[in-house]
């Protein structure tokens, strides 16, 4: 099994000792991907958008780019989980979540959590296979 870190300078960088992905290889290649927060590339920075709706699009660009690492795009995403701070969010943060997945959308969780980092109003993990 090889293990390989995933980062892109087109993503946020990790605020604590994690990767923001790590790809595994075997028969297959299966990338689990650290819960994004509505950070800008690089590092540091301020929460980008004052809504969950903003941050969700946010989250769904950090995301993008880090699949676009591993060659990978939404459509290998097989499972998500979502960390609400307010369950009064998940109408505003389904609508820009399914923009991101046209057909078969991943397996997914959605959680309300007493809170998130940077006081973040979403958080959202993924695993994608190939």
């Amino acid at each position: 099994m090889d293990k390989t870190p995933i980062s892109s300078t087109d993503a946020p960088n990790a605020i604590g000792p994690y990767s923001a992905g790590m790809s595994v290889q075997g028969a297959q290649e299966i990338c689990y991907f650290s819960g994004q927060i509505a950070l800008p590339a690089g590092e540091g920075g301020s929460l980008i958008g004052s809504t969950a709706a903003a941050q969700t699009e946010q989250i769904m660009k950090n995301i993008s780019a880090l699949l676009a690492v591993r060659d990978m795009s939404f459509s290998n995403i097989v499972k998500t989980t979502i960390f609400l701070k307010s369950m009064g969010d998940f109408k505003a943060v389904n609508e820009m979540y399914a923009k991101h997945f046209n057909s078969e959308p991943p397996a997914r969780a959605t959680i309300e959590v007493a809170g998130l980092p940077l006081d973040a109003l979403v958080e959202i993990e993924c695993v994608a296979a190939r």
